[in-house]
């Protein structure tokens, strides 16, 4: 059997190999150059990028990269795609089962991204190497994907408008000053929209584990504090978490260039799914 994902899981090629998966990487381009995530460039490769007056777009994998991945394997696979709606990933993945004719290629949209979206590809590996038969595999991971929670809390909303991933509502709070808004993955995993304004860093994490702690959120749990080159605040943002869930594992991972261009520098994500 072998397991797919794109780069919105976060794994560069190296990591993957080592876990014996194959990834799909999103492209980048800036100054009127294309790159491979994590392959041509890194997060802060990107980051300097901007800083200088760049203005990256981005790309989901092509058909053709994503025919050639899937024909490299005869045996089962499973294919775990960021979010539909937010990428056009999902959609390619199955237009290449398509065309390829195989009913033995497993394309699940998880409807999450980033570390909900990791979590998801590391569960499917464990039980792999378990033994576990695909069918199985694929029975957990929908089971898994039904409690999650992501959200976030952007600096410049210029990129997020840029991007489209904006419901009306949310993109009319870019112009409001001295405010923290905090946006929210909607259920169907299509768009952001508006969870709440307040007036400190502070207030909008308390909104957001508030939030958590009502849909009961426990040590049977994982969080994901994922950021833009924002590494101090998404340690006091951990600290803040840790102290409301004491017994729930937490990790902070940077976030892969694409979604740097989606949600912008400084941008942090807090993401939630349960085990």
């Amino acid at each position: 059997m072998k397991i797919i994902t794109d780069t919105s899981a976060l794994y560069s090629k190296r990591e993957a190999d080592a876990i014996g998966i194959d990834v799909l990487p999103l492209l980048i381009t800036i100054n009127n150059k294309t790159y491979t995530e994590f392959e041509d460039i890194m997060p802060d490769e990107l980051l300097e990028m901007i800083k200088e007056g760049g203005v990256p777009t981005s790309s989901q994998p092509s058909l053709g990269r994503t025919l050639e991945t899937l024909e490299k394997y005869d045996e089962d696979i499973i294919v775990l795609n960021m979010a539909d709606g937010l990428s056009g990933t999902y959609a390619t993945t199955c237009s290449a089962k398509d065309t390829l004719e195989r009913d033995n290629i497993h394309v699940i949209n998880t409807m999450t991204l980033c570390g909900p979206h990791r979590y998801l590809v590391d569960l499917a590996v464990k039980l792999r190497d378990e033994g576990k038969s695909t069918q199985e595999i694929i029975n957990e991971i929908h089971k898994c994907m039904s409690f999650s929670k992501s959200f976030l809390i952007p600096v410049d909303f210029s990129f997020l408008k840029r991007g489209g991933r904006l419901s009306p509502l949310a993109a009319k709070l870019g112009g409001m000053l001295k405010i923290v808004p905090v946006l929210e993955l909607t259920r169907d995993g299509k768009s952001l929209d508006k969870f709440a304004i307040k007036k400190s860093e502070k207030g909008a994490v308390k909104a957001i584990i508030k939030e958590y702690q009502s849909l009961g959120v426990n040590e049977n749990c994982k969080i994901y504090v994922t950021h833009a080159g924002a590494l101090d605040r998404a340690n006091r943002y951990k600290e803040q978490l840790s102290e409301a869930f004491p017994g729930t594992e937490i990790e902070i991972i940077e976030l892969s260039p694409v979604f740097i261009t989606h949600g912008g520098p400084g941008c942090i994500a807090i993401q939630m799914i349960g085990k």
